[in-house]
């Protein structure tokens, strides 16, 4: 059945000319956006769409920065075309200084600090 197979094709296509990890679902605008992201230097990120497990991991991350005298603001990322762009695809996520340091779980404060001490030195 050419019908099936055509469809298929299709897929495999749109997946080989899509530069992300999102197999073609995201919009151009979120990909740019997701690049200037990256490329804006230090900073301190919470990505996911703004749930209870968000919410509580951007608390945590705002008292361990606040505890180690760090005056960074945290970026709340809520736009999945620009989080899985990062490479990211289970939320809520931490991302400092560029690096994803956690995926699918919300961190204590002390696992915060743990994170920034190790990136930041």
């Amino acid at each position: 059945m050419s019908l099936f197979r055509k469809k298929k094709e299709e897929k495999e296509m749109v997946k080989e000319q899509s530069n992300c990890t999102c197999g073609g679902t995201c919009n151009e605008e979120s990909v740019e956006a997701a690049k200037e992201n990256l490329s804006s230097g230090a900073s301190v990120k919470v990505l996911g769409s703004g749930c209870d497990k968000c919410n509580a991991l951007e608390k945590n991350a705002k008292e361990a920065l606040s505890e180690l005298g760090m005056t960074d603001e945290i970026d709340h990322v809520t736009d999945f075309g620009q989080i899985a762009a990062m490479g990211v695809m289970s939320t809520p996520a931490l991302v400092i200084d560029n690096k994803v340091v956690s995926m699918g779980k919300v961190l204590s404060k002390d696992e915060v600090i743990k994170a920034l001490k190790k990136i930041r030195g």
